[in-house]
């Protein structure tokens, strides 16, 4: 056991190892001697392209290996309590990211609500989500959810010891942000899961990113091409030229967005995930930030330089013969925003609000509870040109605005104090009893929390941009 020095009231067990298993198969479960298995350091990630985000999210310095399956619990203690137990699965396009980056430390929330924190590692990108079912047969059925299937496997992990660490396995919460967010709506639509959580809370969940089965096969294709080998072949390649296939692929124009995620029509996920999902009776929290493609869009030149012409061209593609009265309708909304941030605002809401809000209609009209969130919070940092940009979210869900990267991002204002303890208390809250705090979403008020400085409920936000994406074009 290895505590460190700002947590003194928090068990820390980093690197506990929850299954085994080789490239391309299904992982094994794995109980080592409980007592014994803490290391003191995180386990290996898997391996990966360190991007800009996750620099600034500190795991640049962290060891990888094809052999990431590691867990890390954060507890008050190893009692007989049965505390909520809120299990993270972290984002970052299904192509990057770790359970042992320092903004997902859970001391913070162990200590401010009393609940226990799971931190997980899944395989990535084409060692987690490579379609090569269709190429290489039985040998590699499933191989296009090997990730979700590592997090079946850490939550079967939870089920059979998290008791001894002081948790109740009969009230586990599964949350993630990003491609965390739509892995644990994907951990909504497996059969596999079932039973597995009671709570789920999805942070601006990449569904966009959500392929159909055609276009698995498709980036499967690309990357057999892209290695110069068959899947058999890349079974037994180096670490590096899987990588270097992965990078390949990734840089191609147009689809790389969508060449590693979640493959519907597998044993593990039969449907699309969120219809799924929206059939799904468990409880869900759902939202976005404001300005998630921001943190995309402010460094592109296509979004940099865009004039009137260009907006109206973005907005025609999205919008067909409405996109003027789109773009006066996104200026109404968002005045004083230039053409590229009209086109980064329409981006957002068709690949985050938009999938978010019609997946908590779906789940309103099938009868399920369902709550939806709005952070609107604007960070200072980089002159304020990143607004309330996707992942700025983070910090405060945890309660993190000390470790190490977060005022970089955040500012160090004093008014981040109110919206983490607002914004940490619900997730906790709904992790605790089923409820963060605010009355659920319906097709009537549509009534969603706003956070910010100063949170409050608000019904229908944005209802003139939220109609504009419900016509038809």
């Amino acid at each position: 056991m290895n505590a460190p020095q700002d947590s003194p009231s928090t068990l820390i067990f980093k690197g506990l190892r929850f299954a085994n298993a080789g490239r391309f198969e299904q992982p094994v479960d794995v109980d080592h001697d409980l007592d014994r298995a803490d290391t003191g350091l995180y386990g290996p990630q898997c391996p990966q392209v360190i991007g800009m985000m996750e620099q600034m999210l500190g795991q640049g310095s962290l060891p990888s290996d094809e052999d990431c399956f590691f867990l890390n619990v954060f507890t008050p203690g190893r009692d007989s309590a049965r505390r909520p137990v809120m299990v993270w699965v972290h984002g970052g396009a299904f192509t990057n990211g770790t359970g042992a980056t320092p903004w997902y430390h859970g001391a913070s929330l162990v200590e401010r609500y009393g609940v226990v924190v799971v931190t997980i590692n899944y395989r990535l990108g084409a060692f987690g989500f490579a379609h090569l079912a269709d190429h290489g047969g039985d040998d590699f059925r499933d191989s296009g959810n090997l990730g979700i299937l590592d997090q079946v496997s850490a939550l079967r992990w939870v089920q059979r010891n998290i008791a001894s660490y002081g948790g109740d396995p009969d009230n586990v919460t599964i949350f993630g942000e990003s491609a965390g967010g739509s892995s644990v709506l994907s951990l909504m639509a497996t059969p596999a899961g079932t039973g597995l959580f009671h709570k789920v809370i999805a942070l601006s969940p990449s569904m966009s990113q959500l392929r159909d089965r055609n276009r698995a096969h498709e980036a499967a294709s690309e990357l057999l091409v892209a290695a110069g080998a068959d899947a058999r072949a890349l079974r037994h390649a180096s670490t590096e030229t899987v990588l270097e296939a992965q990078r390949a692929v990734l840089r191609r124009p147009g689809g790389s967005f969508t060449a590693f995620a979640p493959t519907p029509g597998e044993p593990s996920i039969p449907d699309h995930v969120a219809d799924a999902a929206a059939r799904n009776p468990v409880p869900l929290l759902i939202g976005t930030t404001k300005d998630e493609m921001l943190l995309f869009t402010m460094l592109d030149p296509q979004f940099q330089k865009m004039d009137d012409s260009g907006l109206l061209a973005f907005a025609t593609a999205r919008f067909g013969a409405r996109a003027a009265d789109a773009i006066d309708a996104y200026r109404r909304v968002r005045p004083d925003s230039t053409p590229g941030a009209l086109a980064s605002a329409m981006a957002t809401d068709e690949g985050f609000r938009g999938p978010a809000r019609r997946l908590a209609e779906a789940r309103v009209r099938a009868g399920h509870p369902t709550w939806m969130h709005w952070f609107t919070w604007e960070t200072p940092a980089f002159g304020g040109v990143l607004r309330s940009c996707h992942a700025l979210d983070i910090p405060f869900v945890f309660h993190n605005l000390d470790r190490n990267g977060v005022s970089a991002f955040t500012g160090d204002g004093d008014d981040r104090t109110a919206l983490a303890e607002t914004f940490s208390g619900a997730v906790t809250r709904f992790a605790t009893d089923g409820s963060p705090g605010w009355e659920p979403y319906d097709l009537e008020r549509r009534t969603t929390m706003r956070l910010d400085s100063e949170s409050a409920t608000v019904e229908d936000p944005e209802a003139e941009l939220r109609i504009l994406w419900e016509e038809p074009s």
